[in-house]
C-alpha cells in the first residue's frame, strides 16, 4: 500500500500535467452497467500476503528499512505456508459478508504469488510450490465471491526497474536498469493474470515513483482493455489518485477512487471504494491491535452511507492461516449484515452526508436510517424536499414514532437500541427516495 511518501519518494515524483478517462477513447472504458453492479457489492476482502510475513513486518515497504535487503529478497526460499488453504479463506469471506476478494498477487517486493512464466522470482521458488492465486480464483468461483487481483506498478526487486531503494536516491538507483523492458515485463505478467485466472477487477498500486511516466499508463489502461474489455480498473495507473470536477467527472484515470485507511465524503457521481486494515498493518504483524467490532460495523455503514464500497484487509500469518480473532470478528460482521444486510448491499448512499450519529443508504422507496450513536432519545435528521415519510420502523421490528416539519425529522428512539453497534431504521418515502439530491448536516 501506499505510505505517507517521505521526502525522498517526494525527490522521485513525477512532474507534468496528470491524465485522465478524459484522454482515452471513450468505447474502450468500463460500462456504467459493470460499475454499477461493483458498486452494489459494497463489502470486500484485502489480503496483503508473502514471505515477509516471516518477518511480521510490511510488505515491500520495511525492505530496506527493518529487513536488510539480503534478507528480504531470500526470504522465499525459507517461505513453506503449509497451513494455507484458499476455501478456508474464501469462506471466511462470505461468512463475513463479502461479495469480492482482492489478492496481492505481486506487491512492490516483486515477489510473486502464481507461477509466473516471465520472473523466477515466484511461489514456484518457494518450498510451498502452490499456485495461490490460481487456488483462490478456484474457490472464489466455489463461493460465488468476485476474485480481484493487485498489481503494483513499480518493482523494488527487478532488475529493469530503475529503483531498487525509494528511501537512497544516490545509492538507491540500477543504472542499466530498462524502463521499457520493465513495461513490456508488466504487460506480459498481467496478459498471463487476465488469461489464466480471468479476474474481475485489477487493483493497481505504486504509480507514484518517476520512471513510471503518464503516457505509460494511458498506454497500460488502453493494453487491458484488449486482454478483457470490461475489466475493473482502480485510479492506481496514474499520477492523480483523486479529485472529481463540479460535474463529477473523474480527474484520475481509471474506474474508480480509492481512499486509503480513510472514509471517502459522499459522491453521488464518481465510485470509490475505502480500503483499510482490520488492525494496524497490512501484512501480518505478531500481536496486531484489531479494531473492535462497534468500529468495524461503523466503517462499513458510513461507508455505504457515503456511497462507497469497503476493501477490509487480513494479512495471514507465515503458515498460512488467518489469525483465529480476526477471523472471529469478520464472522460477526457477518452476523450482523444477515440482519441488516438490505441496508448495505444494492443501496445508495445519501441522502444525509454521513457524521458521527448516523449514517443513511437508500433504494427504492426506502431510507435506511443507521443509528450509530444516539444523541438522546430522539434523533433530529433536516427535512427532505417535496418527500414525505409515510412509514417508520425499526427494520424486522417496531414502529417508531415520527415528527414531520418543514424543517426537521424527528426520530423516537428507543430507550434500549436493538443493536448497540448499528440500529438500523426504515423510512418509507412516498416518492423514490433517489429522487433526493445529497443533504448536509
Amino acid at each position: 500500500m501506499k505510505k505517507i511518501i517521505t521526502l525522498c519518494l517526494l525527490l522521485w515524483a513525477a512532474t507534468g500535467h496528470a491524465q485522465t478517462n478524459a484522454q482515452l477513447n471513450p468505447k474502450i472504458l468500463t460500462t456504467k452497467a459493470v460499475m454499477d453492479q461493483f458498486m452494489s457489492l459494497r463489502f470486500g476482502m484485502f489480503i496483503h500476503w508473502g514471505p515477509v510475513s516471516l518477518r511480521g513486518t510490511e510488505i515491500g515497504w520495511s525492505r530496506h528499512v527493518q529487513v536488510p535487503v539480503a534478507d528480504y529478497d531470500t526470504l522465499y526460499r525459507a517461505f513453506n505456508p503449509t497451513k494455507f488453504n484458499a476455501d478456508e479463506w474464501v469462506k471466511t469471506a462470505s461468512e463475513a459478508g463479502m461479495k469480492y476478494l482482492t489478492i496481492t498477487a505481486k506487491h512492490h517486493d516483486g515477489f510473486c504469488l502464481w507461477p509466473s512464466a516471465y520472473t523466477n522470482y515466484n511461489i514456484m521458488a518457494t518450498p510451498f510450490k502452490k499456485d495461490v492465486v490460481g487456488l483462490l480464483a478456484k474457490a472464489c468461483k466455489k463461493y460465488h465471491i468476485k476474485f480481484c487481483i493487485y498489481y503494483s506498478v513499480l518493482d523494488w526487486h527487478h532488475p529493469d526497474y530503475p529503483i531498487d531503494n525509494p528511501n537512497d536516491t544516490v545509492n538507491g538507483i540500477r543504472k542499466n536498469a530498462h524502463m521499457e523492458k520493465y513495461v513490456a515485463y508488466m504487460k506480459n505478467q498481467l496478459a498471463e493474470l487476465i488469461k489464466k485466472y480471468d479476474p474481475y477487477m485489477l487493483w493497481f498500486d505504486g504509480p507514484w515513483e518517476k520512471p513510471w511516466t503518464p503516457e505509460m499508463a494511458l498506454d497500460m489502461y488502453a493494453y487491458l482493455k484488449t486482454q478483457k474489455k470490461d475489466i475493473i480498473i482502480n485510479n492506481r495507473l496514474g499520477k492523480a489518485f483523486s479529485g472529481t470536477g463540479a460535474d463529477g467527472t473523474p480527474h484520475f484515470l481509471g474506474d474508480y477512487d480509492t481512499p486509503e485507511q480513510r472514509i471517502g465524503d459522499l459522491n453521488m457521481h464518481t465510485p470509490w471504494e475505502t480500503c483499510m486494515t482490520i488492525c494496524e498493518q497490512w501484512a501480518w504483524k505478531p500481536n496486531d491491535k484489531m479494531k473492535s467490532l462497534t468500529t468495524c460495523i461503523h466503517t462499513l455503514a458510513k461507508v455505504a452511507g457515503g456511497n462507497g464500497n469497503l476493501l477490509f484487509n487480513v494479512g495471514p500469518r507465515p503458515d498460512g492461516l488467518m489469525e483465529p480473532e480476526q477471523v472471529a470478528r469478520l464472522k460477526e460482521m457477518g452476523s450482523w449484515l444477515q440482519q441488516y444486510g438490505t441496508a448495505i448491499y444494492n443501496t445508495h448512499g445519501g441522502p444525509w452526508y454521513p457524521n458521527q450519529h448516523f449514517a443513511a443508504t437508500r433504494s427504492g422507496n426506502k431510507i435506511y436510517v443507521h443509528v450509530l450513536q444516539a444523541p438522546g432519545q430522539t434523533l433530529s435528521l433536516p427535512a427532505l424536499p417535496e418527500v414525505k415519510i409515510t412509514k417508520a420502523y425499526i427494520m424486522k421490528g417496531a414502529a417508531v414514532a415520527i415528527q414531520q416539519s418543514a424543517q426537521n425529522i424527528t426520530l423516537t428512539l428507543p430507550a434500549t437500541l436493538p443493536d448497540i453497534n448499528d440500529t438500523v431504521i426504515v423510512l418509507e418515502t412516498d416518492k423514490p427516495s433517489m429522487n433526493i439530491a445529497p443533504i448536509k448536516i
